[in-house]
């Protein structure tokens, strides 16, 4: 349920850019212990999905494919590397090496890469310590409390501080300026933050939706911090 709110057309741009080379290293996080599927937005997941420019649905998705030995190119990469972990590591090191990753090197040369999903997971410019899936999960609280416990002493407010390693006072800011984006509550006082763009960006997207599904979205989103 909760994929209906990821952007459009990730699918179609992971397509043009997956190779089969990238199995190997899918492989690799997939035999990394506890052994198995792993959440769609766990660090490790995202990280991988930044690195290879393919959104972490997709990569998720390719993933329990793996599970299911689905083709016979996986079911061959499987019975080479599955139980040599350091041959697998070996060439997981090799594949990186010769395609340039993380060294701004050639291996996009020559393939527009146009960032959706990554923004995601990047640093805000108006503040550093946070990100658009940060102001995702505070929106999600927001539906969780009434404007009265959006304070400091609320377990969930601080729950959820600690969870993305921000203050407290700065979940309450996020909070605070939510209320000003939401059409119901109509408050007529002003307010000036650099964050008021990017909620009201993040409102925009999610705020007037399916408060279920961004429910459901928020939860995936939290095995990134965990």
């Amino acid at each position: 349920m909760a994929k209906k709110l990821l952007e459009k057309a990730t699918t179609n741009k992971a397509k043009g850019l997956w190779q089969d080379d990238y199995w190997l290293m899918l492989m690799q996080l997939y035999l990394r212990k506890p052994t198995g599927l792993k959440p769609t937005y766990c660090r490790e997941m995202v990280d991988l999905s930044l690195e290879l420019h393919i959104a972490p649905q997709e990569l998720a998705a390719k993933m329990e494919a793996i599970a299911r030995l689905d083709t016979p190119r996986i079911e061959r990469i499987w019975k080479e590397y599955a139980n040599n972990p350091q041959r697998l590591k070996r060439a997981v090191r090799l594949l990186r090496e010769m395609k340039g990753f993380n060294s701004g090197g050639d291996f996009f040369e020559g393939v527009a890469v146009e960032e959706t999903f990554e923004r995601n997971f990047r640093p805000l410019a108006e503040d550093e310590r946070l990100t658009p899936i940060m102001l995702v999960l505070v929106l999600d609280l927001y539906f969780r409390l009434t404007p009265i416990t959006m304070v400091a002493a609320t377990p969930e407010v601080q729950e959820l501080a600690r969870l993305m390693k921000i203050p407290v006072k700065l979940v309450v800011d996020i909070l605070d300026i939510f209320q000003h984006c939401d059409p119901y509550l109509n408050r007529k006082d002003m307010i000036v933050s650099p964050l008021l763009l990017p909620c009201t960006e993040v409102w925009k997207q999610y705020g007037n939706g399916d408060t279920i599904l961004l429910a459901a979205y928020a939860e995936e989103l939290k095995a990134y911090f965990r």
